[in-house]
């Protein structure tokens, strides 16, 4: 069966190609791929290339497929799968597989899987570690954004306090406390507002800053500060582009600093704007992975040693965590559509992965077995002067609060994809 994929060949090489899939095997899955969300990881292994601890040295002779936000729809199953699986069935996938303690993943490491492609085989490692997992939601779009919310969920598990008096941590976030999201208003900070606000475990104070008051705004609006009094929480969105201290965020926290600190933004300003405002046994969470192997910010290491503060970091969540979320999505407490702000072809993705960084906006779906240039939800109602589709794609949106909507997947499947 052939397949059409974006393929990594090396550093800032990536090629649209079709070239023939292997016959399955007795212990794979054969699967059609609807959707995909394009993530900094890929761009970061785009421009490292076979230097990206994930990506095979000989990817120059043999060329992974990239992209590891997908869904999709099972095709045919291997005899030793049948029991767990069937065709027909929507799919996410966990793609940090940790498969012997291998770093190898979908979207990274193989050629035969990767989310930016139309048709691919899932390889026995997958099911094996229980990465194949059942999705049941309405839009193909929720299950590709299931890994982005899991690693905004592991943040939050992995975060700890200290029990005084004892060796013990306590994991995840201090419960009522104070907690601020530095630079915390792009794609994945919206989500962690999203998934902290809906979580069993709140605080009971949130600050969101960033220096863009346009996306501070946009955030207000989507994830407002009356839909988290509901939930319990006082949020507030501060912007910090002025601020030529710390006053307005320790005042917000009542003098005494924050309990949970986490920044979105690998910029030496903001991770010690962060350890600037802990409080006592508070944690510091640097969520965003930077590019530069060698990045690093200064640190009071005095308040490590009197005052407990600590730093904890996760690369990606766990297969719980992507359970949790697709759970979460299914009872309505997450939603994902609040990441996306673009959506667009499998043509358009070697050209989006590449300038991933300066492509405003959220983030960029992809739908693989489309034709279409990447595009603005922003810029339906521009486009859809001159073509009936995009008016009515913004009609919909527009009525769903500006956001992407299943309704407007389904009408985009059905005129322009194969699916």
């Amino acid at each position: 069966m052939k397949t059409r994929a974006v393929r990594l060949y090396g550093k800032d090489e990536l090629r649209l190609e079709e070239f023939d899939l292997p016959v399955m095997k007795e212990d794979e899955i054969l699967a059609r791929v609807v959707s995909d969300s394009l993530c900094m990881s890929s761009y970061k292994a785009a421009k490292q290339g076979a230097a990206h601890k994930r990506v095979p040295g000989d990817v120059g002779s043999h060329p992974t497929i990239i992209g590891h936000e997908f869904c999709g729809e099972i095709l045919m199953v291997g005899e030793k799968w049948k029991n767990q699986f069937r065709p027909g069935q929507k799919f996410s996938i966990q793609p940090a597989l940790n498969y012997k303690g291998s770093l190898n993943a979908p979207g990274y490491s193989y050629q035969y899987i990767g989310g930016d492609a139309t048709t691919v085989i899932i390889p026995n490692e997958v099911m094996e570690m229980n990465c194949l997992l059942s999705y049941t939601g309405e839009a193909f779009f929720g299950g590709s954004l299931a890994e982005p919310l899991s690693c905004v969920a592991g943040t939050f598990h992995a975060m700890y306090h200290t029990v005084r008096g004892s060796y013990e941590h306590a994991m995840g976030i201090r419960a009522g406390g104070n907690m601020a999201i530095l630079a915390g208003v792009g794609p994945m900070g919206l989500a962690a507002i999203d998934y902290i606000l809906h979580c069993p475990r709140k605080p009971g104070k949130l600050v969101v800053t960033d220096i863009d008051q346009g996306r501070l705004d946009r955030a207000a609006r989507i994830l407002s500060v009356a839909e988290a009094a509901k939930n319990g929480v006082t949020l507030a969105y501060l912007n910090t582009a002025n601020l030529a201290d710390k006053t307005a965020l320790l005042d917000f926290s009542g003098g005494r600093g924050f309990d949970d600190v986490l920044v979105f933004a690998p910029v030496a300003s903001v991770v010690e704007q962060a350890d600037s405002i802990l409080a006592e046994d508070g944690c510091l969470n640097f969520f965003a992975g930077p590019a530069d192997p060698n990045f690093s910010a200064k640190f009071n290491f005095y308040n490590v040693h009197y005052a407990g503060t600590h730093v904890v970091g996760t690369s990606g969540g766990n297969t719980s965590d992507m359970a949790e979320c697709l759970d979460m999505m299914g009872r309505g407490l997450l939603n994902p559509a609040i990441l996306v702000t673009h959506i667009g072809g499998l043509g358009a993705v070697p050209e989006a992965t590449l300038r991933l960084p300066e492509i405003p906006g959220g983030k960029k779906l992809i739908y693989t077995h489309i034709d279409l240039p990447l595009t603005a939800i922003s810029d339906f109602e521009e486009r859809g002067k001159t073509d009936p589709l995009f008016a009515k794609l913004h009609e919909l949106c527009a009525a769903n609060n500006g956001l992407w909507c299943a309704e407007a997947e389904k009408i985009l499947l059905r005129e322009k994809g194969d699916v």
